[in-house]
């Protein structure tokens, strides 16, 4: 069965590959014809012996075109020898052979029959995409035939991957590379006007780019956009511009409908042309009939998962330089073509050069289920290429034990096995078995599929999980229009999409068929915030105080409402989507959920919690028995037997808060603080630290037991500071403290002057004539500092400050003598102040 294709000339290669060894990785580039030329060459090969082979693609668009055209290549309708299977769809036999299947098909397969009873060979397409699932299979597979099935082939096949990493995994499996793309591509780097700083400029360079690539070039363009919003945008653009009724704009991507992804995937009409506006589905394993001309915007969108707040944030993040390798060759994939690259050549070099494996960034809560019920505690006994964070593990583990999935060894138990039989994320599967439990299980199945798909609401969107539910049963024209709520003076249309509404229907239908659950009341929708909690008990939220729509989650993470909304209002809530991009995360999906029904469905996530603290509002100890779901207060009453060591450690914690200056500190304290610190700056090992902020510190070990029935600010000058201060003194220490840095000075005239200590050097300021006689500055510390002398005139001014008290006299006082004699003639102003008596009066008294 020749096809013309590149990678035909490596068949020879790969079939005697695999019957001497049982793996092998393929390297092939865009449009060598991989996916649909490999298995048919393979389907005869004698080691397969009438088994079959299984080939999982990433992607359930590729999966349903690459398994329609072997299907067309053996002349038959799919679900004769080759068929697919995915979630919702399934189209195989028992005559099926190639059987193609999407992420998560090949894992249950995997669990319900472990040695893969009448598979030959696992093909991993495109496996440069590093989804979560494909490297689970792969490790898994790699298990079974090391334990089980050691004639088991596994072939790995990418197009840009660095296949020696995978060939070392796979026991130095065989690499084969096969020749390039069949046509060439011209590449034309085509950089923005300046910084690309809003996503107006973005969406203006994208549409101006198309429009030029249409005018330059003949055929249909592909355009690479992150994501639908961007599709919508630039497509709003497009048609606005009017561009001919010979050019048809076609979005393209995973949620829309199969009628309007065939018409992006057909050729267009003679005379006519496509623009096909697509995410990054359209890079792998799909030909575009018709395409030549490719853009490239050069951003992705991935999720990225934070295991410290449990949520998912969707980042736009530059393409990787493989990526953008893909990209360029859908444009060669049936002719020569051209691909834009809307970013220089500079910044490609600048570019990561692979995609980061989803395994480093995603919720792990499935794969540690999954793990769990193969039977294996450590994912490290399993060989991954990259294996799965700790943290992001960890998180994952502590969920599913929250949610009863595993015990507290790891183990999973039987509620986890059944949550592990449903295809759901395990936070829904638990809220799906609950739900039965309880009678509620169709609303549950509803539920899970609001929460599986993407919103079913367009437009401006009010958070009410419940107007969702009404849309699910409601029979209106399209387009929906749910009817107009009031928001405070604003009213407000909720449009939704048909499609998307049409799928959740049926894959709720489907699990209801699959769990035996009866049809639908609309009567459940009031226990949807029970059902909620179930599956988001760290996301059950209370209203915090305030006009603002801002709330409190379990977890403790804030979340908020971006506008006033009817559900804003409500006291409690169960915030079901969240973007955990933000401080706070911003609410798209949530019900209310009313007290009542939190004390009867989650009484046993409620803690009794004896709650001392200091309370900086109120400025006093707070003593509450509180009753909390999380993080969240229920409500709480006074404690009455609280700890006495408990109280005095939060009103630690509360004098630390309000600053050591909230003491009842007297004149004389401060004084004595300053002296003591003076000599530990002298002799720091004999001399405590008495600085504010070494007393702040350590207010555990010198006040706490002073502080016996303190329990407010109010109380503070009850406190016998005195006593808590000294006591950080011995006996000698305070009998020293008192010659050493005495609090006053006997000068020459008799009169005691205070020291000042609050300087590095302390200081005595003296009225000048009170020093007369005095031939030596005062010292202090047994000698060891000289004092700061400053010399005062009679009204208290200084006039001199030195610390040589002789040398003034010599120097200097004759000068200062003169200014101080014309200002005060009435004063006693002595040629020799070394032979004068000291005074504190104007003049000395008279000798007897």
């Amino acid at each position: 069965m020749a096809s013309g294709l590149p990678v035909d000339e490596i068949i020879p290669e790969l079939t005697a590959a695999l019957r001497t060894g049982n793996a092998a990785v393929l390297q092939a580039p865009p449009g060598a014809g991989k996916t649909t030329r490999v298995p048919l060459a393979l389907l005869q090969e004698p080691w397969l012996n009438g088994k079959g082979m299984l080939m999982l693609e990433p992607r359930r668009l590729a999966a349903r075109s690459a398994s329609y055209y072997m299907a067309r290549q053996l002349g038959e309708p799919p679900g004769e020898t080759v068929g697919y299977r995915m979630r919702m769809e399934s189209r195989v036999s028992n005559r099926t052979r190639i059987e193609v299947v999407t992420e998560g098909v090949l894992t249950r397969l995997l669990q319900d029959d472990p040695a893969l009873t009448g598979v030959g060979l696992v093909i991993f397409d495109e496996f440069h995409e590093r989804s979560l699932h494909a490297d689970l299979g792969l490790a898994l597979c790699m298990e079974v035939q090391a334990a089980l099935r050691d004639d088991l082939r596994l072939l790995v096949m990418s197009a840009t991957l660095d296949g020696a990493a995978v060939s070392t995994l796979l026991g130095h499996a065989p690499i084969l590379t096969s020749s390039g793309r069949s046509f060439p591509v011209d590449t034309r780097y085509l950089p923005p006007d300046g910084h690309r700083a809003t996503e107006s400029a973005f969406l203006a360079h994208v549409a101006a780019a198309v429009k030029r690539a249409l005018t330059e070039e003949t055929g249909s363009v592909l355009v690479f956009l992150p994501g639908v919003a961007e599709i919508k945008r630039v497509e709003h653009r497009l048609r606005e511009a009017r561009l001919g009724p010979e050019i048809h704009i076609c979005p393209l991507y995973g949620e829309l409908g199969q009628d309007a992804q065939e018409q992006a995937i057909l050729p267009a009409a003679s005379g006519e042309r496509k623009t096909v506006l697509a995410t990054a589905i359209a890079e792998t394993s799909l030909t575009i009939e018709g395409i030549r001309i490719v853009i490239d915007s050069g951003l992705a969108r991935g999720p990225r998962f934070d295991p410290v707040s449990g949520l998912i944030r969707l980042t736009t993040m530059p393409a990787s330089q493989a990526s953008a390798e893909q990209r360029r060759g859908r444009a060669g994939r049936l002719e020569a073509g051209v691909c834009y690259r809307l970013w220089s050549e500079d910044a490609h070099q600048r570019l990561p050069g692979h995609s980061r494996p989803e395994i480093l960034d995603a919720d792990l809560a499935s794969l540690a289920l999954d793990i769990a019920q193969w039977g294996i505690g450590d994912p490290g006994k399993l060989a991954w290429l990259d294996p799965p964070p700790a943290a992001h593990y960890a998180q994952a583990r502590e969920l599913l034990q929250e949610l009863g999935a595993l015990d507290h060894e790891g183990a999973i138990t039987p509620h986890g096995r059944r949550m592990a039989q449903l295809a759901m994320h395990p936070r829904l599967a638990h809220m799906v078995l609950m739900g039965m439990q309880q009678g509620h299980g169709a609303l549950a199945c509803d539920l899970a599929a609001l929460l599986s798909e993407r919103d079913i609401s367009k437009g401006e969107r009010d958070a009410d999980v419940h107007l969702r539910l009404q849309a699910l049963h409601t029979d209106w024209p399209s387009p929906l229009t749910l009817p107009q709520r009031e928001r405070g003076s604003k009213q407000m249309d909720m449009h939704i999409d048909g499609a998307a509404c049409a799928r959740v229907r049926k894959q709720a239908e489907q699990w209801r068929r699959q769990l035996r659950i009866a049809n639908y009341d609309a009567g459940q929708a009031d226990h949807s915030g029970v059902l909620l909690g179930y599956a988001y008990p760290d996301r059950i939220a209370r209203r915090r105080p305030g006009g603002e729509p801002r709330y409190l989650l379990a977890n403790g993470r804030g979340a908020f409402f971006p506008r006033h909304e009817p559900l804003s209002a409500a006291e409690f809530i169960v915030a079901a989507q969240l973007d955990g991009a933000h401080k706070e995360a911003r609410i798209f999906l949530a019900t209310a959920i009313s007290r009542a029904a939190l004390e009867e469905y989650f009484s046993d996530l409620m803690t009794l919690q004896d709650y001392v603290a200091w309370d900086g509002r109120e400025e006093c100890v707070q003593a509450r028995r509180r009753r909390r779901l999380g993080a969240l207060v229920l409500d709480a009453a006074p404690l009455d037997n609280a700890d006495p060591q408990t109280i005095i450690h939060a009103m630690v914690d509360g004098i630390r808060a309000m600053g050591i200056g909230s003491l009842p500190w007297s004149k004389g304290l401060r004084s004595w603080q300053q002296r003591v610190q003076f000599l530990h700056r002298l002799e720091p090992q004999q001399w405590p630290d008495v600085s504010d902020e070494h007393l702040r510190a350590t207010l555990e070990d010198w006040l706490a037991p002073y502080l016996n029935g303190i329990t407010r600010r109010t109380h503070l000058p009850n406190l016998n500071l005195h006593a808590a201060l000294t006591a950080l003194l011995s006996w000698e220490q305070l009998r020293a403290l008192e010659e050493l840095a005495p609090t006053h000075l006997t000068v020459p005239s008799g009169s005691r002057v205070p020291i000042d200590y609050a300087h590095e050097i302390p200081v005595l300021a003296v009225r000048l004539q009170e020093m007369f006689g005095s031939k030596e500055t005062p010292r202090i510390a047994g000698g060891r500092m000289a004092l700061l002398i400053h010399l005062l005139s009679p009204a208290r001014r200084p006039v001199q400050v030195t610390q040589d008290l002789a040398g003034f006299w010599a120097r200097s006082y004759h000068e200062v003598k003169k200014d101080l004699k014309g200002r005060y003639p009435k004063h006693y102003w002595p040629d020799d102040p070394l032979q004068a008596q000291p005074t504190a009066r104007a003049k000395p008294r008279a000798s007897s």
